[in-house]
């Protein structure tokens, strides 16, 4: 079981690293013009039309908060070992990062959907939404595997 932990936790990163700089979606307009942002590419869009807060925000929920997650699963998985050892941060703040890990995927999914079924464009899925993804589904696993072997106390 140990093994298997020491693995998504090195896997979870490169999966993050690989879902931030890959592109997400790929937009086609009347076949000769397409886009293929990345979530890097989003935010610094944003922040370059002075979107400020939006750019914030997406850059706190999508970059920042799956970064600290994963930063406290491996302190978690190295730390100690009972549960009442962990502390507020990794009894209270953690589960929280977990809840809200999967919402930049589904926002990307309804916006390939709405821009599906607004003809003004096609939308296809690329990597980075694959790798964000697997990261998500990965450090949840993870998540649960530590929880399961911390145990009740």
């Amino acid at each position: 079981m140990r093994n298997l932990q020491a693995v998504l936790l090195v896997t979870v990163p490169f999966l993050l690293a690989f879902g931030l700089v890959l592109p997400l979606v790929r937009f086609e307009k009347l076949y000769f013009f397409s886009d293929t942002p990345s979530l890097l590419g989003i935010i610094a869009s944003l922040w370059g039309a002075e979107n400020y807060l939006l750019a914030t925000i997406v850059a706190l929920v999508s970059v920042a908060l799956p970064i600290l997650k994963t930063v406290s699963l491996a302190v978690e998985a190295m730390g100690t070992r009972r549960k009442s050892e962990r502390g507020f941060f990794f009894e209270h703040i953690v589960p929280q990062l977990a809840r809200w890990s999967m919402a930049d995927v589904l926002l990307v999914a309804i916006v390939i959907a709405a821009a599906k079924t607004s003809g003004l464009a096609t939308a296809f899925t690329q990597p980075g939404l694959w790798f964000y993804a697997g990261s998500t589904m990965i450090s949840g696993l993870l998540h649960i595997l530590l929880r399961k072997e911390k145990g009740p106390n």
